[in-house]
């Protein structure tokens, strides 16, 4: 495997730690905010239901799951940017054992 620059990688954690604490806010909102505002979204009507009934049943999860295919387009970008390869690093490191 290739050497990484200190201030690439200091670069790079930082894009992903970037990506990880907006995925745990948007996921805090989908999963307590609604629940925490639920008595004032109770008169915004969504496909014939209250909102926060909706966000609950199946807002939540959908979010979740956007949010997974997001993180994972967004993720894959920020290893190209800081050329990251996981297929090459996996190709280098299979077979390999550590000696004791």
């Amino acid at each position: 495997m290739k050497k990484i620059d200190k201030s690439v990688a200091d670069a790079y954690f930082k894009a992903r730690n970037t990506i990880i604490v907006i995925c745990l806010l948007i996921g805090g909102l989908a999963s307590f905010g609604v629940v925490f505002f639920a008595e004032s979204l109770q008169h915004i009507q969504f496909m014939g239901m209250p909102f926060h009934y909706y966000m609950a049943a199946q807002g939540a999860v959908v979010t979740f799951v956007v949010m997974l295919f997001v993180n994972a387009i967004v993720s894959d970008r920020i290893d190209r940017k800081f050329g990251i390869n996981e297929e090459e690093n996996v190709r280098l490191s299979a077979g390999k054992t550590v000696d004791h």
